[in-house]
């Protein structure tokens, strides 16, 4: 039997009460609580009086973007943010994903896509789509990754990661020295047989700035040229 669809509180963030109120229905009709905001000031106001699990953020808002808002809400939290961007505005899902959104989908789409890939963040955020977890947290040098706690520190110092990064980061740990193309990782650790894989070189990057010492000379997650990347762990890496 197929585990049940994970179901949450999702803060939909768009101006336009038609789009709004189709992916209100969708994603209700997935088991989901949403509330509806049309504003950016709106959405940071109920992100902090009704704390979502998950954030669907259309990037052109009045008054405060997309963008902003997705600043704002990292400042304080990682919740899952699904973006919706235009059309063919390579550059602002760029801006996004390096922002800290999790995922985008680009207008127009389909309210059913837009629902999938809700329930996929969603699953990810809680780790039930990762491998049965370790009895013992991963560690490579100073960096600690719990992943039952879904934590990561380095020096002793939590890091603030993204359900993508983080996922992103526990796999490369399992798989030391192997190298990934973009393609596979956007397979293996996002889920998607077909996308984008710029998503993949925005998260490489956001992770680089967080593990390394030196973002601009990466030490651990190295790039191969011609074929991808590769987790090159400081002292073997190992199950702490």
């Amino acid at each position: 039997m197929n585990p049940a669809p994970p179901t949450g509180r999702v803060l939909v963030v768009d101006d336009d009460p038609t789009v709004a109120e189709v992916v209100a229905r969708y994603l209700v009709r997935d088991g989901h609580e949403v509330r509806c905001v049309a504003d950016g000031l709106e959405a940071l106001r109920s992100a902090e009086a009704h704390p979502p699990d998950l954030v669907v953020l259309d990037l052109m808002l009045p008054g405060m973007d997309g963008l902003e808002v997705c600043r704002r809400l990292r400042e304080s939290s990682a919740v899952p943010i699904v973006m919706l961007t235009a059309l063919g505005a390579e550059t602002d899902r760029l801006v996004g994903l390096e922002t800290g959104a999790d995922d985008y989908v680009t207008k127009p789409f389909s309210p059913r896509e837009l629902a999938l890939r809700v329930r996929s963040v969603l699953r990810r955020a809680r780790g039930s789509l990762a491998p049965a977890p370790p009895a013992r947290p991963l560690r490579d040098g100073d960096l600690l990754v719990d992943v039952q706690a879904h934590e990561a520190t380095v020096g002793g110092e939590p890091l603030a990661l993204t359900a993508r990064e983080f996922d992103l980061l526990v796999f490369l740990l399992r798989h030391p020295r192997q190298a990934f193309t973009r393609d596979e990782l956007l397979d293996r650790v996002w889920g998607w047989s077909f996308g984008d894989s710029s998503t993949v070189t925005v998260h490489v990057r956001r992770l680089r700035e967080k593990i390394e010492r030196d973002p601009a000379a990466p030490r651990r997650l190295v790039t191969v040229w011609g074929v991808g990347y590769r987790y090159e762990p400081a002292d073997g890496g190992e199950e702490a």
